[in-house]
């Protein structure tokens, strides 16, 4: 048994609170002095674009009626606690796990919080080449892309008798 919170996963909850902190300032800098749908170049391939997705990655669900808002916010909470729950389990040394953990979670909330006061998730970042651009995003769903990225680089840098052996002292 754990002496301290501090000894878990939990101790990295600060990342948690970071990334929801910058993707709120951010989004509320484009609410407050953007247009909708309004384009601000940036550098060659970057804009800053105010849209409103009523549905998740890439819009998916966006034109369903309105359910989709709690199905997603639903999904949001059931993995901030399932993540939190392997933030407890996991030693405060794992650090790249609980560094991905943290980016998740702190992205699904700061996605959900617009969920919920909004009824749409804010988006500004638009990546571009020529005529392409990618699907527009904003820093909690970079914190959930860069959190996922880490845990399949995890996987790939931890050797599994490392890994079975950290397994058995959790």
């Amino acid at each position: 048994m754990r002496n301290s919170l501090f000894a878990t996963g939990l101790r990295w909850l600060w990342l948690v609170v970071v990334v929801i902190g910058i993707d709120l300032a951010s989004k509320l800098w484009v609410m407050n002095n953007m247009a909708l749908h309004e384009t601000i170049p940036i550098m060659p391939y970057l804009n800053l674009f105010y849209a409103h997705n009523y549905g998740a990655a890439f819009s998916f669900l966006a034109d369903k009626g309105g359910w989709q808002r709690w199905f997603f916010a639903g999904i949001a909470i059931a993995i901030a606690v399932a993540l939190l729950v392997m933030m407890y389990r996991t030693a405060a040394s794992q650090k790249l796990n609980n560094i991905a953990y943290a980016l998740i979670i702190g992205g699904a909330l700061g996605n959900l919080f617009d969920r919920a006061w909004h009824g749409f998730v804010v988006d500004f970042i638009d990546f571009y080449i020529g005529g392409w651009h990618f699907a527009t995003f904003n820093i909690a769903d970079c914190g959930i892309c860069v959190g996922a990225a880490l845990i399949v680089l995890e996987g790939f840098i931890t050797p599994s008798g490392k890994q079975a052996k950290q397994k058995g002292k959790a």
